[in-house]
């Protein structure tokens, strides 16, 4: 999730050159601590997170090429927000599939069925 976020947004937004290497992230067996892994996500998703404060509409209608993809930048963000939902989505299900437990995230309807 990182390398996608950091590619589709940071670096085609900043105009920068990716270096991002997905085959080497996908064949990788070894790797970092799941906190050293959500420290580096949580500092790409600020970076992000800036980027979206200052998009303009230019910058949402221009195009671009991103992993030989032709998109607008609209185009781009949606597929962010769409890439990161589905992995994150996955990984709440395998979570509550190992653990068998409820996440809690919608804790307070379980009384009424609506938020109060």
């Amino acid at each position: 999730m990182n390398g996608n976020v950091r590619q589709w947004l940071v670096a085609s937004f900043d105009r920068l050159e990716s270096d991002r290497n997905r085959p080497a992230e996908f064949s990788a067996k070894e790797g970092s601590s799941a906190s050293a892994l959500l420290e580096k996500l949580g500092a790409t998703i600020a970076e992000a997170a800036q980027v979206l404060e200052r998009l303009t509409e230019a910058d949402l209608l221009a195009q671009c090429e991103i992993q030989g993809y032709k998109v607008s930048g609209l185009e781009a963000v949606y597929h962010v927000v769409e890439h990161f939902g589905m992995h994150y989505g996955q990984i709440l299900y395998i979570a509550k599939s190992l653990t068998g437990a409820d996440l809690g995230f919608y804790r307070e309807l379980n009384q009424t069925g609506r938020a109060e």
